[in-house]
């Protein structure tokens, strides 16, 4: 058996902030950002917290699985914001939903997060120790980020995706991954302590990004023994439209088989790839038996790829 996506859950926040917003006191335009970013709108959460809406996307996920919570035997929350250092939010989330004793644990690979969580708890599913992971990607970015930093205000939104990672039969679930970091490029996009606010090197952060997204979906489709014509949809980080433009390009494929959401949500850090999940699934996009790859990177800087085939069985 392998290890597989059975529940999906999401949660955005109420407020949307459009780029007219940061008209009103940045050197900027709608048309500025667009052009540069792709985005057009993104979620800001007021007294949200993350485990707020780690919670709420978790509770649609184990409904949409068909699952009781207390069939969860293990919780991954992959942030960078959480509300303290410790308590994780993993535990503050086990708490909210009285599944004290099992195990529950943050782990930290900024915007790359999701994949990260999502390749760990396909380990813990596997070894046959784990029945139900809860993966939850959180992130309130519009916390660490400067509002009056033209380079990187208009770029970021809030959210969260979750998931239930179990066994399913063998033609699904995650077929292949790869995963990686390099340190070296840390001082290109890091959480600055001085300030409390991210820092980004938005050139260099935008080379690495086109490079490592197609060397890792190409890593994955050889590890399955597949090519681009094998895929049925692309489901890259959402930072930047350009970014994943040139590397669906790279990758030959089509336009219709990569998922871009970040025009709604910005970049929501370890939340996007469950969010843009979610989203091509609500549009009848995504389908049981299809072929998808998701794909990241982030801060440390980190990257990965899952290769999985959606659904459970036949």
């Amino acid at each position: 058996m392998k290890a597989g996506i059975i529940g999906l859950g999401t949660y955005v926040p109420d407020t949307i902030i459009d780029n007219h917003y940061f008209e009103r006191y940045l050197e900027t335009s709608d048309e500025w950002i667009t052009t540069r970013t792709g985005i057009k709108k993104r979620r800001f959460a007021g007294d949200e917290t993350v485990t707020d809406m780690a919670y709420i996307a978790s509770l649609e996920a184990i409904k949409d699985a068909q699952i009781a919570p207390e069939d969860i035997d293990l919780i991954i929350v992959a942030t960078s914001t959480g509300e303290h250092h410790f308590p994780s939010v993993a535990c503050q989330l086990q708490h909210r939903l009285s599944l004290n004793k099992i195990p529950a644990m943050d782990q930290l690979a900024a915007c790359t997060g999701f994949i990260y969580a999502l390749i760990t708890a396909k380990q813990f599913v596997e070894s046959g120790n784990y029945r139900n992971v809860l993966v939850v990607g959180a992130d309130k970015l519009t916390k660490i980020t400067d509002m009056d930093d033209r380079n990187t205000a208009v770029l970021f939104g809030d959210g969260a995706g979750a998931v239930i990672v179990s066994q399913v039969s063998d033609t699904y679930g995650i077929l292949s991954y790869s995963w990686g970091s390099d340190g070296s490029g840390g001082v290109h996009l890091y959480d600055d302590a001085e300030t409390s606010y991210m820092k980004m090197n938005g050139r260099e952060v935008f080379k690495f990004a086109v490079r490592i997204l197609e060397e890792q979906s190409r890593s994955v489709m050889d590890k399955a023994n597949m090519t681009a014509s094998d895929i049925d949809m692309l489901i890259p980080h959402q930072a930047n439209t350009r970014i994943i433009e040139a590397a669906r390009t790279r990758l030959g494929l089509k336009p219709s088989q990569v998922s871009i959401t970040l025009d709604r949500y910005g970049n929501t850090s370890a939340a996007s790839i469950p969010l843009s999940i979610a989203y091509e699934r609500s549009l009848n996009k995504i389908n049981n038996g299809d072929t998808l790859i998701l794909t990241g990177f982030g801060g440390g800087l980190t990257f990965g790829a899952v290769l999985l085939k959606w659904g459970q069985e036949d």
